[in-house]
């Protein structure tokens, strides 16, 4: 175990080339939205850039540029931890995500054709197996495979854009209620195939609010369960 708390092999290789300012950000970034570096953990400038093999001087930048994006709080005479998000933050993020992927699923139902609605089943399949193997980290990823494929399916370039930007937060916030979530949220998955596949419009969008809301109320319960 490091001494940053981070998991034995999880720290990521800095890829080249690019400036390595991005490269660095990129680690810390994907760091924290899988929770290897967990909310409320203190970041060390001289422990992250050992870990990375790299000087300080780009890990300072990093923390800088995720403190503007809310990933990371620097406190004065304390130092940098991971931002801890309240419950507010989580709702209004999860809020909105409802909102634009309901009106994915819906446009999906529209345009997707027989090669989408394969590889919606083919992306559902691999995540059913993932929860029977429990393997969180693979299960949280083919979620986000998944919603990112119906959001591809709707045709919308704009909605698309103001997906992605929220994306890497809903992985945050669901990182934590995956197991919890578990199987039906994959039953939820194949119920919108059904609506997708069907062309029904209606039902797709009813379905894809409910699943969403579904993770919401998770999230919110949580610390209650």
């Amino acid at each position: 175990m490091l001494s940053t708390g981070l998991p034995q092999g999880s720290v990521p290789k800095l890829e080249r080339p690019g400036p390595l300012r991005d490269r660095v950000y990129g680690a810390l970034l994907e760091l924290i939205t899988t929770r290897a570096l967990q909310p409320g953990q203190h970041l060390v400038e001289s422990e992250l850039a050992g870990h990375l093999g790299v000087s300080r001087q780009p890990v300072r930048e990093a923390l800088q540029r995720l403190n503007t994006e809310g990933w990371v709080d620097l406190r004065p005479a304390q130092g940098a931890f991971v931002h801890e998000p309240t419950d507010a933050e989580a709702d209004q993020l999860l809020t909105v995500r409802t909102l634009l992927e309901a009106e994915a699923a819906r446009l999906a139902a529209v345009h997707a054709g027989g090669d989408g609605v394969a590889a919606l089943e083919a992306l559902c399949a691999e995540g059913e197996r993932a929860v029977a193997a429990d393997d969180v980290e693979a299960a949280v990823g083919l979620n986000a495979r998944f919603h990112a494929k119906v959001m591809e399916l709707a045709g919308n370039a704009v909605l698309a854009e103001l997906a992605g930007q929220v994306d890497r937060r809903v992985r945050w916030y669901y990182t934590p209620i995956a197991r919890q979530r578990g199987r039906q949220s994959w039953i939820e998955h194949r119920e919108l195939i059904a609506a997708i596949a069907d062309r029904d419009e209606q039902r797709a969008t009813a379905v894809m609010r409910q699943h969403t809301e579904h993770t919401r109320t998770s999230y919110h319960a949580r610390q209650r369960s």
